[in-house]
């Protein structure tokens, strides 16, 4: 798990090239087998790989989400909020299955916030989507996640950069 944490990197940039059934498949798998507050799975996935409509996807928001045009599938993660009071941790954590999976699967993946963001002065990033979409009302879209071969080759994030004064032992600023 360690070495995948060390590979992964948010890739925003792909090749165009369709990813195989399989693949989708295992990502697919992944995200029906996060876990969740009290076994609730409030979450529900809509996978995208339409170009027509990734490119709509793409203008969910006026930055940080242009890149979905490129991708081969955009995973939309929604969730029933009246179903579970920790919705947005547990969308979370299926968002980060969908990273972790694509990069172990040698895709590239770049997460798009959702939630409490814009499309345009009227209109939230998580209505647009839903209508482009045809998201019933009553689930929240929280994010998106970008998938796709990569078009760039990025280095891990070297272990001397990590921010290891954010980690304290046994108590809050105790090293």
């Amino acid at each position: 798990m360690i070495e995948l944490l060390r590979k992964r990197r948010s890739v925003r940039r792909y090749q165009d090239r369709k990813i195989e059934a399989k693949k989708v498949a295992m990502i697919e798998e992944a995200l029906l087998r996060a876990p969740s507050s009290r076994g609730l799975q409030p979450w529900e996935f809509v996978l995208v790989d339409d170009r027509e409509l990734l490119g709509r996807l793409a203008l969910a928001k006026p930055h940080g989400s242009s890149f979905i045009a490129d991708a081969a599938l955009a995973v939309v993660v929604c969730a029933d909020a009246a179903r579970c009071d920790v919705w947005v941790e547990d969308s979370s954590i299926t968002t980060l299955l969908a990273h972790l999976t694509a990069c172990s699967l040698d895709l590239g993946s770049c997460w798009v916030q959702l939630r409490e963001r814009m499309h345009d002065e009227n209109t939230t990033a998580e209505a647009y989507v839903r209508d482009v979409l045809g998201i019933p009302d009553h689930l929240r879209v929280g994010a998106m996640v970008a998938i796709g071969y990569p078009a760039e080759d990025l280095p891990p994030h070297p272990a001397a950069k990590l921010k290891r004064e954010k980690v304290f032992r046994n108590g809050y600023g105790q090293r």
